[in-house]
């Protein structure tokens, strides 16, 4: 049977410029970094600069739908799609971001967390083996070796910036924890909080839950990373539940 179709139409090359407007961020112009898109509308942006443009706006930044009256940042959340996209279609964009951020926490006297070093050392001899056109499949016996050299190497973030954080109750319809204190990974979310108070509490779902910090609610997407940067400044994180 024939194939059907034009076989120049089936390689036809497709130049960068040309999907621009789709993997580059409207307020800074550049390429997606951390995608993040708002839930309401679909339309996705860099984290950073959106967070930043929520911070005196309730609406999206490029159809100005009204994403929520009071609390926008509740309602926007990581792309990791799109990100892996951009990161595919961009060449030498990831290993260009992980250095910035390698840099960025070296510039401030803080050890990289241990997922941008993991990050770096994947990444390098990926796009090496790709420039010399060395792309192999793996051995089996080889592959299984290493699956379990990275099982023993996997240290459970504990290798990540920590992070501890005291967890106090202001609500009269729940009991606080025995054990208000905890440390934990600064890229562990919001949302893994409340899973974690709600299974500690009993409670049948972890959406009876708000997290708050200096009185606002956060972003079930947002990093104890971002909260520290972007609430506390990098001082003690004293979070309540209600």
């Amino acid at each position: 049977m024939a194939a059907l179709g034009n076989p120049e139409m089936l390689t036809r090359k497709i130049k960068l410029w040309d999907i621009n407007a789709h993997i580059t961020c409207r307020l800074c112009e550049g390429y997606l970094i951390d995608a993040t898109t708002v839930t309401e509308c679909l339309h996705t942006f860099c984290r950073s600069c959106l967070v930043k443009y929520l911070e005196e706006n309730n609406t999206c930044p490029t159809c100005r739908i009204v994403i929520h009256q009071s609390h926008p940042l509740q309602y926007i959340g990581h792309d990791r799609t799109m990100q892996d996209i951009v990161y595919k279609l961009v060449p030498g964009l990831q290993e260009a971001e992980m250095t910035k951020q390698r840099e960025f926490y070296q510039k401030l006297g803080m050890e990289v967390p241990g997922d941008i070093k993991g990050e770096l050392c994947n990444v390098k001899p990926h796009l090496d083996s790709q420039r010399n056109g060395d792309l192999k499949s793996e051995d089996p016996a080889n592959k299984e070796a290493g699956d379990e050299k990275a099982e023993e190497d996997n240290d459970y973030h504990r290798s990540d910036e920590q992070v501890s954080i005291c967890l106090e109750c202001n609500s009269s319809k729940l009991r606080g924890l025995k054990r208000k204190w905890i440390r934990c990974s600064a890229q562990a979310t919001v949302l893994h909080l409340k899973k974690f108070i709600a299974k500690k509490l009993n409670l049948t779902s972890f959406n009876e839950l708000d997290i708050l910090c200096n009185e606002e609610i956060l972003g079930k997407d947002h990093t104890l990373k971002f909260v520290v940067v972007t609430r506390w400044r990098f001082k003690v994180i004293n979070e309540k539940l209600v």
